[in-house]
């Protein structure tokens, strides 16, 4: 019975078919992407690759903190790791030849005395190459820095810590872009299948009168999702090993992805979370429809009026007023009590999710009056083509009499619409008002960012300009006792050159005053008033105190500290 209906109402399942291939497909996609960053492939170090062993100072600092009654430690990455010192470099001589860096193996070396042959000084590097046995340089260097063999002598490389930003900002995406694609799947197949009951009641009020219960009604619906499922489905898994190849080429062209980010084919997990997804989709969709379908009596075989009544059952109606609550209420708390938390992709990805739900499951309630606005806002319009007359009098009383049908056909428009609407118009709106922030800090003609800026040589070129150099660094502080939090910062390496150029949105103390005794902090610190002398960690994990001598209003996420550039050792410059 399910294959004769399949065979003759294909046409009606066509948008179930269609929906959950789609959304097989682009989930497939997605995992076999995400599978990628997962596990990653091993490269070969660059930077020391001719070395058997890499000395790098410590990357990580631990902080003892209280949890519950007791204490745990806490491990944040450094913004800058620890240099390796003059003594330990000194041992490490003795132990064998020492390689500043492999690129400049030929001409670069230290010597006895510690400087090497082009005359740089090897106090204060970051890592060095050793080649000497792995086990006699473990034992020199105890925990005084990190000992790196085989692969992972690329933690020293200036790329690995890119790589691993770049990999987690995929993750992230495809994650996000396959959560909302099962989502939107969902609506669309609940909504074909409760359009295919809204069209089929006398069909099911007929098995009823000639004696089907209303099990088996639910199980012809059931095996027909069950059906449309399963081939749909296998459909999508086909779709999704044709389009990862392309989504992977368009992160890597977009600079999403790493350049070498590529498919090894070599895991099958994304087809099968994929595939029981769809055919999870399908039943889940059909169930709500099956269960009205069941409930259809005989009398509606012998009905002629079109009228939906109870065409919102109470259950939908009370799901639907608690996720419109809750969606209204966490924007609203968030947008009083947090408004930086709006910022975030995690926050305005999953919010928009729960109001558009909530007006998808009470759309039934809004058919009418939307069909009469929508009907008295086109009247101009198709009074011209006659639309106006007796044709538009029937598809508006026809469309506000079938509530179920015309809810069914709209839900997942809405859904859709709206969930890329919000996404987009999101992402977009935090993006412009990032840059209109920056724009607004700055007094400066010309900003320049990137790596390998000389600070010291571009002040000498520009004869007459003001020269402002800062580098990317960080912060750390324990807040409450209970957290060790991470703070961006920026160096100044010129306080009255960047006060000159700049225009920080200041609400109290003067930038003007910043020394390497103190700190410019936001109003977000558990502690930002004037005087206070603040515990903080440096971006390679020294201990210090500092005074604070300004503060910032809150932004939209880029009102970092400021320090200066005594308290940022390692950090480079990357804008002027």
């Amino acid at each position: 019975m399910v294959f004769s209906s399949l065979r003759t109402r294909w046409a009606s399942l066509l948008g179930s078919f269609v929906a959950v291939a789609l959304g097989v497909g682009v989930m497939a996609a997605m995992g076999l992407g995400l599978a990628e960053t997962f596990d990653a492939p091993e490269r070969e170090p660059q930077r020391f690759a001719s070395s058997p062993v890499v000395v790098m100072g410590r990357d990580t600092l631990t902080v003892e903190v209280r949890r519950g009654p007791g204490t745990a430690h806490v491990t944040k990455k450094l913004a800058h790791p620890h240099p390796v010192d003059e003594h330990l470099l000194a041992e490490l001589r003795e132990l064998g030849r020492v390689r500043l860096d492999a690129v400049a193996r030929d001409a670069v070396s230290v010597d006895a005395v510690g400087v090497d042959a082009v005359g740089v000084d090897a106090v204060g590097v970051d890592a060095v190459g050793v080649d000497a046995p792995a086990a006699a340089v473990r034992e020199v260097v105890g925990d005084r820095a990190l000992v790196l063999t085989g692969g992972d002598r690329r933690r020293a490389d200036p790329s690995f810590e890119r790589d691993l930003e770049a990999l987690v900002a995929v993750n992230s995406l495809l994650g996000t872009a396959g959560g909302v694609t099962a989502f939107v799947s969902v609506f669309v197949t609940a909504s074909t299948f409760a359009f295919v009951v809204a069209l089929r009641r006398r069909e099911f009020g007929l098995l009823r009168m000639a004696g089907a219960t209303p099990g088996q009604v639910r199980r012809v619906l059931l095996g027909e999702a069950l059906a449309v499922g399963v081939v749909a489905s296998a459909v999508g898994c086909a779709l999704g090993a044709w389009g990862a190849p392309l989504l992977v080429r368009e992160l890597v062209d977009g600079g999403v992805a790493p350049s070498w980010f590529a498919l090894r084919g070599e895991v099958a997990w994304p087809y099968h979370v994929a595939f029981w997804t769809g055919v999870s989709v399908a039943l889940s969709g059909a169930w709500v429809a099956a269960r009205r379908a069941g409930r259809t009596g005989p009398v509606e075989a012998l009905r002629e009026a079109s009228v939906d009544v109870g065409a919102l059952p109470w259950f939908r109606r009370a799901v639907g007023l608690v996720l419109l609550g809750g969606g209204l209420g966490l924007l609203a708390w968030k947008a009083g009590a947090e408004p930086a938390e709006l910022l975030k992709r995690k926050t305005y990805t999953t919010q928009p999710m729960l109001l558009v739900t909530a007006v998808a499951a009470l759309a039934p309630l809004l058919v009418r009056p939307a069909v009469r606005l929508l009907a008295l806002l086109l009247r101009p319009v198709l009074r011209p083509v006659r639309w106006s007359g007796a044709l538009g009098l029937l598809v508006r009383e026809n469309a506000s009499a079938s509530v179920r049908r015309t809810a069914a056909v709209a839900a997942p428009v809405l859904v859709t619409v709206a969930l890329a609407g919000a996404l987009l118009g999101s992402a977009q709106t935090v993006a412009a008002a990032k840059g209109a922030e920056a724009r607004e800090r700055t007094r400066a003609d010309v900003v320049v960012t990137g790596e390998g800026l000389g600070a010291l040589h571009v002040g000498e070129r520009l004869v007459g300009a003001t020269v402002s150099p800062s580098a990317s660094t960080a912060v750390y502080l324990r807040e409450e006792g209970a957290a060790l939090v991470r703070s961006d910062a920026r160096a100044v390496y010129d306080v009255g050159a960047f006060t000159a150029v700049s225009r920080l949105p200041v609400v109290a103390g003067d930038v003007r005053d910043l020394d390497d005794r103190s700190i410019v902090v936001n109003e977000e610190w558990e502690r930002h008033e004037v005087g206070a002398w603040v515990p903080v960690w440096l971006g390679d994990g020294r201990p210090t105190r500092l005074r604070i001598v300004a503060v910032l209003a809150r932004g939209t996420g880029d009102n970092g500290a400021y320090v200066t550039a005594a308290n940022a050792p390692g950090a480079r410059v990357d804008r002027v």
